[in-house]
């Protein structure tokens, strides 16, 4: 039986669509103008304003300016240490931890899962936390991004409820063919747990490549910097001598054209990573909410 919607279910609908097309206008069209802004000469940006759908006087100048700027590459290149070297580290922390907090046989996981929560809603603030990485000698070095956020205790939460739905069988079987925990975990667990471990690799490399605060405060050693905290630089303290100019002889229209195409130089890569993952990003992240 085919059902047949009512002429309100039609509005209803087409308001619905409407809203979320101007949604998805005023989310994707700020991007686009920076890509096309970018690509497009200083006096057609002058002139056309913040409205673009195409570039104008097409040009790679900026681009080649960003790609010749030291900085850029080196912080380009301490991202991607960042985020490869970083995720891993997450990753095996999470995975390792939510599997032992998702077996039934361990002993006080219900506190332990408590104090893991409770870091979720109390935390001992910026100057302690500095302290300690000062004392513990890891100021001005990589470990100081890298160790102190290793583990999200929401993804954490996350993965163990994942490990926790899935059937007991699967464990149990394991368990009589003569497979130890370590086995169990690489043969059975997460073979079949790729979606959440999709989405979690998505969450963490994301989080590490948009890190700039943390880097701001550990770290004075403009060699480490990453990508993000030398893209503030140039867009809130107008750092365009770092480009081979100065801010006397450049104007303030060849500046912006120099940031928007910093910005895009630093975005591509991680939407990039989106495509391949797409596919599991829904599932992993229902799945790993649906059971307790």
């Amino acid at each position: 039986m085919r059902y047949k919607k009512t002429f309100g279910e039609k509005v209803f609908d087409a308001f619905v669509y409407l809203l979320l097309s101007l949604l998805m206008i005023a989310t994707f069209y700020p991007l686009y103008y920076i890509f096309v802004a970018s690509l497009s000469s200083v006096s057609e940006i002058a002139k056309h304003g913040t409205f673009m759908l195409f570039p104008k006087g097409f040009t790679l100048e900026s681009y080649k300016a960003v790609f010749q700027n030291e900085m850029i590459l080196t912080g380009l290149r301490n991202t991607i240490f960042y985020v490869i070297l970083g995720t891993a580290i997450n990753m095996i922390l999470t995975i390792f931890a939510a599997y032992g907090l998702s077996r039934k046989w361990l002993k006080g996981r219900k506190i332990i899962m408590f104090g893991i929560v409770l870091t979720m809603f109390f935390s001992g603030g910026l100057i302690p936390s500095f302290m300690v990485v000062q004392n513990l000698g890891l100021y001005n070095t990589i470990w100081a991004l890298l160790l102190p956020g290793a583990m999200s205790a929401w993804n954490l939460i996350m993965m163990r409820t994942y490990f926790m739905g899935l059937p007991v069988s699967l464990e149990e079987s394991a368990r009589i063919d003569g497979a130890n925990d370590f086995q169990i975990l690489f043969r059975v667990i997460l073979p079949t747990a790729k979606p959440i471990l999709a989405v979690m690799v998505l969450f963490y490399a994301v989080g590490h490549w948009n890190s700039w605060f943390s880097a701001s405060i550990y770290l004075q050693n403009r060699e480490l910097y990453p990508l993000q905290l030398i893209l503030r630089e140039i867009l809130i303290q107008g750092r365009v001598a770092d480009f081979g100019g100065n801010s006397a002889n450049v104007t303030h229209q060849v500046a912006k054209n120099l940031k928007y195409a910093t910005i895009i130089v630093s975005t591509i890569p991680i939407l990039l990573v989106y495509p391949f993952i797409q596919k599991y990003f829904v599932k992993g992240v229902m799945l790993g909410s649906l059971k307790e």
